[in-house]
Protein backbone atom coordinates (compact mmCIF):
# COMPACT_ATOMS: atom_id res chain seq x y z
CA UNK A 1 0.00 0.00 0.00
CA UNK A 2 1.49 3.58 -1.51
CA UNK A 3 1.75 6.41 1.05
CA UNK A 4 0.71 10.14 0.56
CA UNK A 5 1.54 12.91 2.66
CA UNK A 6 -0.75 15.88 2.87
CA UNK A 7 1.27 18.63 3.86
CA UNK A 8 -0.11 21.77 5.30
CA UNK A 9 1.98 24.47 6.31
CA UNK A 10 0.19 26.84 9.01
CA UNK A 11 0.97 29.81 10.79
CA UNK A 12 -1.95 31.28 13.27
CA UNK A 13 -4.53 29.02 11.58
CA UNK A 14 -6.77 27.66 15.04
CA UNK A 15 -9.82 29.51 13.37
CA UNK A 16 -9.54 26.83 10.71
CA UNK A 17 -7.49 23.99 11.77
CA UNK A 18 -10.43 21.91 12.89
CA UNK A 19 -12.74 22.87 9.78
CA UNK A 20 -10.31 21.64 7.34
CA UNK A 21 -9.24 18.72 9.60
CA UNK A 22 -13.23 17.52 9.42
CA UNK A 23 -12.94 18.04 5.59
CA UNK A 24 -10.08 15.77 4.88
CA UNK A 25 -11.48 13.61 6.99
CA UNK A 26 -14.12 12.62 4.88
CA UNK A 27 -12.05 12.96 1.81
CA UNK A 28 -9.80 10.44 2.85
CA UNK A 29 -12.54 7.92 4.10
CA UNK A 30 -13.40 7.55 -0.12
CA UNK A 31 -9.89 6.53 -0.84
CA UNK A 32 -8.86 3.81 1.53
CA UNK A 33 -6.31 2.05 -1.00
CA UNK A 34 -2.95 4.44 0.04
CA UNK A 35 -1.64 4.94 3.17
CA UNK A 36 -2.24 8.43 4.71
CA UNK A 37 -0.04 11.09 6.25
CA UNK A 38 -1.45 14.65 7.60
CA UNK A 39 1.96 16.72 8.15
CA UNK A 40 1.39 19.58 9.33
CA UNK A 41 4.42 22.46 10.02
CA UNK A 42 3.41 24.92 12.25
CA UNK A 43 5.37 27.97 11.03
CA UNK A 44 5.88 29.78 14.70
CA UNK A 45 2.41 30.30 15.27
CA UNK A 46 1.37 32.56 18.22
CA UNK A 47 -2.15 31.42 18.49
CA UNK A 48 -3.21 28.02 19.40
CA UNK A 49 -2.49 26.01 16.36
CA UNK A 50 -0.22 23.59 17.40
CA UNK A 51 -2.07 22.82 21.02
CA UNK A 52 -4.92 22.14 18.11
CA UNK A 53 -2.73 19.84 16.15
CA UNK A 54 -1.43 18.34 18.93
CA UNK A 55 -4.96 17.54 20.04
CA UNK A 56 -6.26 16.10 16.58
CA UNK A 57 -2.99 13.79 16.59
CA UNK A 58 -3.99 12.27 20.12
CA UNK A 59 -6.83 11.19 18.62
CA UNK A 60 -5.78 10.03 14.65
CA UNK A 61 -2.46 8.55 14.12
CA UNK A 62 -2.28 9.74 10.70
CA UNK A 63 -1.10 13.21 11.74
CA UNK A 64 1.99 14.22 12.42
CA UNK A 65 3.16 17.74 12.96
CA UNK A 66 7.11 19.55 12.99
CA UNK A 67 7.23 22.78 15.00
CA UNK A 68 9.24 25.59 13.93
CA UNK A 69 11.72 27.06 16.11
CA UNK A 70 10.01 30.46 14.79
CA UNK A 71 8.30 32.39 12.23
CA UNK A 72 10.47 31.79 8.86
CA UNK A 73 8.29 32.22 6.34
CA UNK A 74 5.13 29.79 3.94
CA UNK A 75 8.27 29.56 1.49
CA UNK A 76 10.46 27.70 3.98
CA UNK A 77 7.73 26.04 5.55
CA UNK A 78 6.79 24.06 2.75
CA UNK A 79 10.25 22.72 2.32
CA UNK A 80 10.39 21.86 6.10
CA UNK A 81 7.69 19.48 4.92
CA UNK A 82 8.95 18.12 2.28
CA UNK A 83 12.45 17.10 4.28
CA UNK A 84 9.96 15.48 6.58
CA UNK A 85 6.94 13.66 4.62
CA UNK A 86 7.34 10.20 3.94
CA UNK A 87 5.02 9.69 1.30
CA UNK A 88 5.51 8.45 -2.20
CA UNK A 89 3.68 11.60 -2.78
CA UNK A 90 3.10 14.46 -1.26
CA UNK A 91 0.02 17.09 -1.78
CA UNK A 92 0.54 20.70 -0.77
CA UNK A 93 -2.37 22.32 0.52
CA UNK A 94 -3.22 25.69 2.55
CA UNK A 95 -4.55 25.50 5.69
CA UNK A 96 -7.26 28.21 5.07
CA UNK A 97 -9.29 26.25 2.80
CA UNK A 98 -9.64 28.63 -0.15
CA UNK A 99 -8.17 25.20 -2.02
CA UNK A 100 -10.68 22.38 -1.59
CA UNK A 101 -9.36 19.03 -0.35
CA UNK A 102 -12.46 17.08 -2.03
CA UNK A 103 -9.80 17.99 -5.72
CA UNK A 104 -7.32 15.55 -4.23
CA UNK A 105 -8.97 12.21 -5.60
CA UNK A 106 -8.80 13.72 -9.23
CA UNK A 107 -4.96 14.67 -8.12
CA UNK A 108 -4.60 11.04 -6.67
CA UNK A 109 -6.06 9.28 -10.37
CA UNK A 110 -3.88 11.46 -12.52
CA UNK A 111 -0.75 10.67 -9.83
CA UNK A 112 -2.10 7.00 -10.54
CA UNK A 113 -1.86 7.10 -14.19
CA UNK A 114 1.60 8.75 -14.40
CA UNK A 115 1.75 12.59 -13.79
CA UNK A 116 4.69 13.80 -11.87
CA UNK A 117 3.01 17.08 -10.57
CA UNK A 118 -1.05 17.74 -10.55
CA UNK A 119 -1.42 21.33 -9.98
CA UNK A 120 -4.82 23.03 -9.62
CA UNK A 121 -4.97 26.06 -11.59
CA UNK A 122 -7.85 29.02 -10.19
CA UNK A 123 -11.13 29.35 -12.79
CA UNK A 124 -11.60 32.38 -10.61
CA UNK A 125 -10.27 34.37 -7.15
CA UNK A 126 -13.32 34.71 -4.95
CA UNK A 127 -12.64 36.59 -2.14
CA UNK A 128 -9.84 38.86 -3.63
CA UNK A 129 -10.23 42.43 -4.67
CA UNK A 130 -10.08 43.35 -7.86
CA UNK A 131 -6.93 45.48 -7.55
CA UNK A 132 -5.18 42.35 -6.44
CA UNK A 133 -6.13 40.20 -9.23
CA UNK A 134 -5.10 43.30 -11.46
CA UNK A 135 -1.78 43.08 -10.01
CA UNK A 136 -1.63 39.63 -10.05
CA UNK A 137 -2.17 39.11 -13.63
CA UNK A 138 0.46 41.91 -14.75
CA UNK A 139 3.01 39.82 -12.34
CA UNK A 140 2.68 36.82 -14.08
CA UNK A 141 2.59 38.45 -17.22
CA UNK A 142 6.10 40.44 -16.92
CA UNK A 143 7.55 37.66 -15.27
CA UNK A 144 6.38 34.89 -18.11
CA UNK A 145 7.85 37.69 -20.35
CA UNK A 146 11.72 37.85 -18.99
CA UNK A 147 11.88 34.52 -18.29
CA UNK A 148 12.84 31.26 -19.29
CA UNK A 149 11.03 28.76 -17.99
CA UNK A 150 7.15 28.46 -18.35
CA UNK A 151 5.11 29.76 -15.63
CA UNK A 152 2.22 28.96 -14.58
CA UNK A 153 -0.31 31.33 -13.65
CA UNK A 154 -3.22 31.82 -11.63
CA UNK A 155 -1.63 28.68 -9.78
CA UNK A 156 -0.89 28.23 -6.27
CA UNK A 157 0.76 25.99 -4.21
CA UNK A 158 -2.15 23.24 -3.76
CA UNK A 159 -0.73 20.80 -6.23
CA UNK A 160 0.62 16.43 -5.68
CA UNK A 161 4.27 15.78 -6.58
CA UNK A 162 5.35 13.03 -7.22
CA UNK A 163 8.75 11.74 -4.62
CA UNK A 164 11.16 12.23 -7.37
CA UNK A 165 9.31 15.78 -7.39
CA UNK A 166 9.86 15.76 -3.94
CA UNK A 167 13.27 14.81 -4.02
CA UNK A 168 14.53 17.76 -6.35
CA UNK A 169 12.91 20.39 -4.89
CA UNK A 170 14.55 19.78 -1.52
CA UNK A 171 18.37 19.79 -3.69
CA UNK A 172 17.14 23.38 -4.39
CA UNK A 173 18.17 24.65 -0.88
CA UNK A 174 18.62 28.48 -1.77
CA UNK A 175 17.46 30.63 1.19
CA UNK A 176 15.69 33.45 -0.48
CA UNK A 177 12.72 31.15 -2.22
CA UNK A 178 10.47 31.52 -4.87
CA UNK A 179 8.59 27.85 -4.86
CA UNK A 180 5.94 28.76 -7.36
CA UNK A 181 9.08 29.32 -9.77
CA UNK A 182 10.86 25.93 -8.92
CA UNK A 183 7.88 23.91 -9.07
CA UNK A 184 8.25 25.06 -12.99
CA UNK A 185 11.94 25.07 -12.88
CA UNK A 186 11.92 21.25 -11.78
CA UNK A 187 10.08 20.46 -15.12
CA UNK A 188 8.82 16.49 -14.84
CA UNK A 189 5.49 15.67 -16.43
CA UNK A 190 2.87 17.83 -15.28
CA UNK A 191 -1.28 18.17 -15.10
CA UNK A 192 -3.44 20.75 -14.54
CA UNK A 193 -6.75 20.87 -12.76
CA UNK A 194 -9.24 23.59 -12.93
CA UNK A 195 -11.21 24.66 -10.50
CA UNK A 196 -12.87 27.91 -8.29
CA UNK A 197 -10.84 29.13 -5.49
CA UNK A 198 -12.80 29.88 -2.23
CA UNK A 199 -12.67 32.86 0.09
CA UNK A 200 -10.98 32.17 3.50
CA UNK A 201 -13.13 30.04 5.62
CA UNK A 202 -12.00 32.88 8.94
CA UNK A 203 -9.51 34.46 9.72
CA UNK A 204 -7.41 37.22 7.71
CA UNK A 205 -4.91 36.88 4.81
CA UNK A 206 -1.41 36.83 5.85
CA UNK A 207 -0.50 37.96 2.62
CA UNK A 208 -0.30 41.93 2.23
CA UNK A 209 0.64 44.13 -0.18
CA UNK A 210 4.01 44.77 1.03
CA UNK A 211 4.28 41.03 1.20
CA UNK A 212 3.18 40.26 -2.14
CA UNK A 213 5.35 42.74 -3.67
CA UNK A 214 8.36 41.49 -1.73
CA UNK A 215 7.37 37.97 -2.72
CA UNK A 216 7.45 39.19 -6.62
CA UNK A 217 10.72 40.57 -6.11
CA UNK A 218 11.88 36.77 -5.34
CA UNK A 219 10.11 35.51 -8.38
CA UNK A 220 11.77 37.78 -10.64
CA UNK A 221 15.16 38.00 -9.46
CA UNK A 222 15.15 33.95 -8.43
CA UNK A 223 14.69 33.62 -12.24
CA UNK A 224 16.21 36.08 -14.66
CA UNK A 225 18.86 38.26 -15.08
CA UNK A 226 16.47 40.83 -16.77
CA UNK A 227 16.47 43.61 -15.08
CA UNK A 228 20.04 44.07 -14.72
CA UNK A 229 20.34 43.46 -18.86
CA UNK A 230 17.12 46.25 -18.59
CA UNK A 231 19.47 48.34 -16.76
CA UNK A 232 22.43 48.30 -18.94
CA UNK A 233 20.43 48.66 -21.94
CA UNK A 234 18.94 51.63 -20.30
CA UNK A 235 22.14 53.14 -19.57
CA UNK A 236 23.37 52.23 -23.02
CA UNK A 237 20.57 54.14 -24.89
CA UNK A 238 20.94 57.12 -22.55
CA UNK A 239 24.97 57.47 -23.16
CA UNK A 240 24.12 57.46 -26.68
CA UNK A 241 21.04 60.12 -26.44
CA UNK A 242 23.60 62.09 -23.81
CA UNK A 243 26.49 61.70 -26.58
CA UNK A 244 24.56 63.13 -29.33
CA UNK A 245 23.30 66.06 -27.35
CA UNK A 246 26.85 67.23 -26.24
CA UNK A 247 27.83 67.16 -29.74
CA UNK A 248 25.27 69.59 -30.33
CA UNK A 249 25.84 71.62 -27.53
CA UNK A 250 29.46 72.09 -28.23
CA UNK A 251 28.80 72.59 -32.30
CA UNK A 252 26.18 75.51 -31.57
CA UNK A 253 28.63 76.65 -29.05
CA UNK A 254 31.40 76.79 -31.47
CA UNK A 255 28.93 78.79 -34.56
CA UNK A 256 26.73 80.84 -32.13
CA UNK A 257 28.47 81.76 -28.99
CA UNK A 258 26.38 80.62 -25.89
CA UNK A 259 25.31 83.10 -22.99
CA UNK A 260 24.72 81.58 -19.14
CA UNK A 261 21.35 79.85 -20.37
CA UNK A 262 19.94 76.68 -20.26
CA UNK A 263 19.45 75.84 -16.01
CA UNK A 264 15.88 74.40 -16.55
CA UNK A 265 17.25 71.81 -19.66
CA UNK A 266 20.41 71.19 -17.24
CA UNK A 267 18.36 70.41 -14.02
CA UNK A 268 15.89 67.72 -16.37
CA UNK A 269 19.02 65.94 -17.73
CA UNK A 270 20.78 65.78 -14.40
CA UNK A 271 17.84 64.52 -12.47
CA UNK A 272 17.09 62.00 -14.95
CA UNK A 273 20.42 60.61 -15.08
CA UNK A 274 20.55 60.62 -11.64
CA UNK A 275 17.29 58.68 -11.19
CA UNK A 276 18.11 56.14 -13.86
CA UNK A 277 21.74 55.47 -12.01
CA UNK A 278 19.92 54.95 -8.54
CA UNK A 279 16.80 52.86 -10.27
CA UNK A 280 20.23 50.73 -11.71
CA UNK A 281 21.85 50.72 -8.54
CA UNK A 282 18.60 49.51 -6.92
CA UNK A 283 18.40 46.81 -9.29
CA UNK A 284 22.14 45.65 -8.77
CA UNK A 285 21.64 46.30 -4.97
CA UNK A 286 19.02 43.21 -4.96
CA UNK A 287 21.34 40.43 -7.03
CA UNK A 288 24.17 41.54 -4.49
CA UNK A 289 22.04 41.22 -1.84
CA UNK A 290 20.91 37.44 -2.76
CA UNK A 291 24.50 37.14 -3.30
CA UNK A 292 25.32 38.30 0.46
CA UNK A 293 22.64 35.64 1.78
CA UNK A 294 23.15 32.74 -0.14
CA UNK A 295 27.43 32.90 0.53
CA UNK A 296 26.61 32.65 4.40
CA UNK A 297 25.27 28.98 3.66
CA UNK A 298 22.94 29.47 6.83
CA UNK A 299 20.50 26.30 7.82
CA UNK A 300 17.02 27.29 6.13
CA UNK A 301 14.71 26.86 9.39
CA UNK A 302 15.37 25.21 13.16
CA UNK A 303 13.00 22.72 14.22
CA UNK A 304 11.38 22.93 18.13
CA UNK A 305 9.73 19.69 18.17
CA UNK A 306 8.90 16.86 15.49
CA UNK A 307 6.42 13.90 16.32
CA UNK A 308 7.17 11.79 13.14
CA UNK A 309 9.41 8.90 12.27
CA UNK A 310 12.27 10.87 10.95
Amino acid sequence: MRTITILIPAYNEDEVIIKLYQRLDKVLLDLPDYHWEILFVNDGSKDNTLDLIKELWQKDKRISYIGLSRNYGKETAMIAGLDHALGDAVILIDADLQDPPELIPEMVKYWESGYDDVFAKRKCRLGETRLKKYTAAMFYKVLKKVTKIPIQENTGDFRLLDRRCVEALKQLRETQRYTKGMFSWIGFNKKEILFDRDPRVAGESKWNYFKLFDLAIEGITSFTTAPLRLSSFLGGIISIFAFFYMTIVIIKTLIYGESVQGYPSLMVAILFLGGIQLLSLGIIGEYIGRIFNETKRRPLYFVDEYNGKK
